[in-house]
């Protein structure tokens, strides 16, 4: 009699409990992140800062006064001037918003490929599995750097002869993203393996299940089972691999534009002026210490936000 009474009472407690969405769930779970609430609030504030650079920035980031070259941080210029006078904060100021476009962009691309690509070899099996999966071993041997380099190089070498043609539209493209279109290329060629072959795994584990085979019964197709019952399950790891993503493709970028394969001059970008401060490193570090700082707290913000969903997202960290 006891035991049913505490029976009971746990079953009249899951009862009186307000119902709440899985959303709304993780959403509260994310909240008593204080580290990933940190990590959001820094990367919103690196979106408006790129989203309204040009109303923020104090000076326009090609602007030279070379009567006011390598001058320390002041009331005029708060983090000081390059070589050629222009002001750092400006430039790292315009630099955010090709680090997040890069980001967010390179990630879509990303995901627009290896998430169908895996869902194709994860839900038909056999040969189509075989192919794919064998693309995405072959491109795992290649080094991601090397490859994306080639590449970059390739690209910056061609782009110029399709000046007539059907392919004239690419220097265009590229000229309005400030030489970023092969950067884009290049890390969606690259970067998509990891994702298609989460999106395999976790269709994969899904497709045996009984609310699948249940579907099938009822004569549900196989695009209704992808859209209504397995893409909701697996769109929490998609979400989280996206998150962590991100500061790896901002990263490389940086690393690109360090050893000028990345946004072209005087576009600026954050690895840019890295590079550019390296040479006056001793007598002018803030030079390199505002933009090496900013990538670093980039990163550790996607890095939080990313520990944060994941844990939030998870069903089996509820309490």
């Amino acid at each position: 009699m006891a035991s049913q009474a505490v029976a009971s009472n746990e079953f009249a407690t899951m009862l009186a409990r307000p119902h709440t969405s899985l959303w709304r769930d993780a959403w509260n779970r994310l909240a008593r992140n204080k580290a990933a609430l940190l990590g959001l609030c820094v990367i919103s504030f690196l979106l408006f800062v790129a989203i309204f650079a040009d109303v923020l920035a104090p000076y326009h980031y090609a602007k030279q006064n070379h009567a006011r070259t390598w001058e320390p941080p002041s009331p005029d210029h708060l983090l000081g001037t390059d070589e050629l006078g222009r002001d750092v904060l400006s430039r790292l100021i315009y630099g955010a918003r090709i680090s997040m476009t890069v980001g967010v962009v390179a990630q879509f691309i990303i995901l627009m490929v290896g998430v169908p690509l895996g869902s194709l070899a994860g839900w038909l099996g056999g040969k189509v599995d075989q192919i794919i999966m064998r693309a995405v071993d072959i491109l795992y041997a290649f080094p991601d750097l090397l490859l994306i380099i080639i590449v970059m190089t390739y690209l910056r070498a061609s782009l110029p002869h399709f000046q007539t043609g059907p392919l004239h539209f690419l220097i265009t493209l590229d000229t309005m993203m400030g030489g970023l279109l092969g950067v884009f290329l290049a890390l969606g060629l690259t970067n998509w393996l990891t994702v298609s072959r989460l999106v395999r795994g976790q269709i994969l584990s899904l497709k045996q299940k009984e609310f699948i085979e249940a579907a099938r019964c009822i004569g549900a197709s196989d695009i209704r089972i992808m859209t209504r019952h397995l893409f909701p399950n697996i769109l929490a790891p998609i979400i989280i691999a996206a998150t962590f993503g991100i500061p790896g493709a901002i990263m490389t970028e940086a690393g690109l534009s360090f050893i000028g394969l990345g946004v072209q001059a005087p576009m600026p970008s954050w690895g840019m002026m890295v590079s550019e401060g390296v040479r006056a490193l001793r007598s002018y570090p803030h030079l390199v210490t505002a933009p090496a700082l900013a990538i670093a707290v980039t990163l550790l913000s996607f890095n939080f936000l990313g520990d944060g969903l994941r844990d939030a997202l998870d069903p089996w960290m509820k309490k």
